[in-house]
């Protein structure tokens, strides 16, 4: 069988020709096949994932799909599951420390599935001395007197059919009911959680959104770099928005992308069925788009997530920030499709942005590079920017790029080292189709609005922050004409409390024009409304708020 296994390897990325009936053959052979390591069972498992991403036709997609649906129950695998712990395929359990809104999540969905990994919890004793939160008055006398392991105290308080990891979590929620406060405290326990294997549960095995259309890949891959320029400039087909229902969907997708593969992302986690959208690309290729709920966003940026579908199978991530008719980009393949479509599927991306956004400049930030980053770094993530036209600002790193280039034209098997990849990836990139502008993302130091407003409110209030924030909402209110915050939703009630402060900073606010006072209104708005990427191109058009927050971060006013 490790022959048949090595030629549908070979053979996944070869289109037409024949290809696809080769393929069914390999299929059908290896459906009965009992692999002898667990190794060959991961290799079967992405090659399948790989063809249900990309199938020739629907003979090779129907056989995977039924070759998938089993998998849990191949005997290879049920031998080898400990050994395939963490590898995301159906059947298998995963272990991580999740953060706080997953695991929440988790226990919502799964919570008989859950428990803690007691044997890599390494801050058992900082759990320990929260134990009384989570407790009645009336159990304090034993908590004070006995002296038990934190495992063996769980234990006792949970109930019979709950598992120690969904106890602590809700109790953690009951107990901490401001979920900044209950985040920070649960993250830094750095709690491992243990998700079993169910039905159900989160599974690379089972993942596709099964609404989306399939388009066969009847002919070669595209593996060609794109011209950034025509691709910025080339909007998708369509930008669907989808029901709630569907959002809830789309989000889960997202969220289970992430546990599989042993990570989290905020943005997902965070996620808003109501502020969800379908990007079609055509040739099968979409991008679930999906905003933060109002209480996660940032203040200033709008942020979003972009789960990467291929024919309805999630083959990536994209998370992208959006200020200044700018984005930083982080662009993350997940690693059973690389070597493909990547850098197409960029292209599409920066498209994708510019029409939603309004976005006319592109960063990349140095963990994406490689900074702290050993995959970005081994891959030669930095080159792969460089090739697509992002570039340094600092000049000491441009001139480690000439010299480089001209190390690889004088020897052409030439490759950075680890070493000057490392200094290369110590600060962003950039990319734009016409003339740099300094007045961007990663360039412009947007923290400084941050330090202003502290300025402000430390020496106008000092500790009464709560008090703060109704004045400042009351005196921005009345500054830009709004009579009375009844007329806002929750989300746009928040966002008008937390931006109170900023509005009474911008510099020259009180001399604007009713007009200018009206738009920063829908500004504010905006950013607590459906959808935040609405905030972003308002801010954009806004002459002097630009201007505004621009003298706050730069520091000239």
């Amino acid at each position: 069988m490790e022959s048949s296994l090595r030629q549908l390897e070979r053979l996944k990325t070869a289109f037409g020709g024949g290809s696809g009936v080769s393929k069914l053959a390999l299929l059908r052979r290896l459906e009965a096949a009992r692999l002898p390591r667990a190794r060959d069972v991961e290799r079967l498992h992405e090659a399948l994932c790989f063809l249900r991403a990309y199938p020739d036709d629907a003979a090779v997609l129907a056989q995977v799909e039924r070759m998938l649906a089993g998998f849990s129950e191949r005997a290879d695998l049920r031998r080898s599951r400990s050994a395939l712990r963490d590898t995301g395929i159906a059947g298998t359990e995963i272990r991580f420390p999740f953060f706080l809104f997953t695991a929440e999540w988790l226990a919502r969905r799964w919570g008989d599935r859950i428990t803690i990994d007691w044997g890599s919890f390494k801050d058992k004793g900082q759990l320990e001395k929260l134990l009384p939160l989570f407790a009645l008055y009336g159990e304090t006398p034993a908590l004070d007197e006995y002296a038990l392991p934190v495992r063996e105290w769980i234990a006792r308080m949970k109930g019979r059919r709950e598992t120690d990891a969904a106890f602590l979590i809700r109790r953690f929620r009951a107990a901490l009911p401001d979920p900044f406060v209950r985040e920070v405290i649960f993250e830094r326990l750095d709690i491992p959680i243990r998700l079993a294997p169910g039905r159900d549960t989160p599974a690379r095995t089972r993942a596709k959104h099964w609404s989306s259309p399939v388009v066969h890949q009847s002919g070669p891959l595209l593996r060609t770099r794109p011209s950034l320029e025509e691709e910025v400039r080339r909007p998708p087909l369509a930008v669907r928005a989808v029901t709630p229902r569907e959002g809830r969907e789309l989000v889960n997708l997202a969220r289970e992308a992430m546990v599989t593969r042993s990570r989290d992302l905020d943005v997902f986690a965070h996620g808003d069925p109501r502020d969800v959208r379908l990007v079609d690309c055509g040739e099968g290729l979409q991008f679930a788009l999906i905003g933060a709920v109002p209480e996660r966003r940032l203040l200033l940026e709008a942020v979003y997530g972009m789960l990467t579908l291929k024919n309805g199978v999630p083959v990536g991530y994209v998370l992208v920030s959006a200020l200044f008719s700018s984005s930083e980009i982080a662009y993350n393949v997940f690693e059973t499709y690389r070597g493909t479509e990547a850098a197409r599927i960029y292209g599409r991306v920066l498209g994708t942005v510019r029409h939603l956004f309004g976005s006319e400049s592109f960063t990349v930030y140095p963990y994406q590079l490689g900074h702290d980053n050993p995959e970005a770094l081994r891959s030669g993530a930095w080159w792969f920017y460089q090739k697509l036209g992002f570039r340094p600002r600092v000049p000491h790193l441009r001139r480690i790029m000439r010299a480089e280039f001209r190390r690889m034209r004088a020897d052409p098997t030439h490759r950075s080292s680890l070493a000057t990849l490392k200094t290369l990836a110590a600060e962003n990139v950039y990319w734009s189709p016409g003339r740099p502008r300094d007045d961007v993302i990663g360039v412009l130091p947007l923290p400084n609005v941050g330090l202003r407003v502290m300025e402000y409110l430390a020496g106008r209030v000092g500790s009464d922050r709560e008090g703060a924030t109704r004045a400042c909402a009351r005196e921005a209110a009345a500054l830009l004409g709004l009579g009375s915050l009844r007329g806002l939703s929750a989300g746009e009630r928040l966002a008008w409390e937390r931006w109170s402060p900023l509005v009474l900073n911008l510099p020259g606010v009180r001399r604007w024009g009713v007009a200018e006072k009206r738009a920063l209104v829908r500004v504010v708005r905006a950013k607590g409304g459906r959808h935040e990427s609405d905030y972003a191109m308002l801010f954009d058009r806004h002459r002097l708020l630009r201007r505004a927050v621009r003298a706050l971060a730069e520091g000239k006013a």
